[in-house]
């Protein structure tokens, strides 16, 4: 689970040892622009959960990437497809082939959309709103989705305008991201909680996995909820509320 992916500059050791207690899901080393060429270095053999290759524009960069990566770990004797892969979406043309980079390895996980860069390609301005990139979201959530992984948003690029982060993490959640990139730790909090279950639905979900299993009990072919049909979706979202609520809490609000 990836609510919140922080960037955090991959030559600064003090923010790096505590970037565990910023309380983001995933914390991201970050390797492109924040460090300079002389003080990169090769990450595979330290066994990372997951690299991010950048403005990523087809399959084919993804396949020599995994390729590579392959070499590395058998050098190292880790076990070939260890370290997975999040490709970073910045251009027009990845934007246009994203099915094809998210279909294009068994190492992709999720396919991540950088804002910025992609405006910059597509010569307009960056806004709040985010008009500009609705088009992107959507076709990386069709993307992401189609191949069975995950879609995570660019970042709120405001770092003190909390009530914009809030609307903008929530529109991104309601287009089908699974989480979102933060670059400050002051909007981990937010977005954690925004593609966090609340107790509602927390407490509906177990509701619904009752009234499965009693309908099974009594050999019900058709389950009703509340005045309403237990269809598949409602099962499946149901499913994926609870996965959340043992990830995050350990099952608390389970009774």
């Amino acid at each position: 689970m990836r609510r919140t992916m922080l960037f955090l500059p991959g030559n600064t050791p003090n923010m790096l040892i505590n970037g565990d207690t910023l309380g983001a899901d995933t914390i991201i080393f970050d390797l492109e622009d924040a460090v300079s060429p002389d003080e990169k270095d090769a990450i595979i053999p330290l066994k990372p959960d997951v690299i991010m290759p950048t403005k990523v524009s087809g399959a084919e960069m993804i396949q020599e990437v995994s390729a590579y990566m392959a070499e590395v770990e058998k050098k190292a004797g880790i076990e070939e497809g260890t370290v997975k892969i999040l490709p970073l979406i910045e251009t027009a043309l990845g934007v246009e082939k994203s099915f094809e980079i998210a279909s294009a390895d068994k190492r992709v996980i999720g396919i991540f959309l950088g804002g910025e860069d992609f405006t910059a390609d597509m010569h307009c301005k960056r806004t709040k709103e985010g008009q500009e990139i609705f088009y992107a979201r959507t076709r990386l959530v069709l993307a992401a989705r189609a191949c069975g992984i995950e879609a995570y948003d660019t970042p709120f690029t405001d770092v003190e305008d909390m009530e914009g982060l809030r609307k903008d993490t929530e529109f991104a959640k309601s287009l089908g991201f699974a989480g979102k990139a933060v670059i400050s730790p002051r909007h981990v909090d937010i977005v954690n909680e925004v593609f966090s279950p609340t107790e509602e639905e927390i407490a509906y979900a177990h509701d619904v996995m009752d009234a499965i299993e009693e309908g099974k009990r009594q050999g019900k072919g058709v389950i009703s909820l509340r005045g309403k049909m237990i269809d598949a979706p409602i099962v499946k979202r149901a499913s994926q509320v609870l996965e959340m609520e043992k990830a995050i809490y350990g099952g608390a609000f389970d009774e």
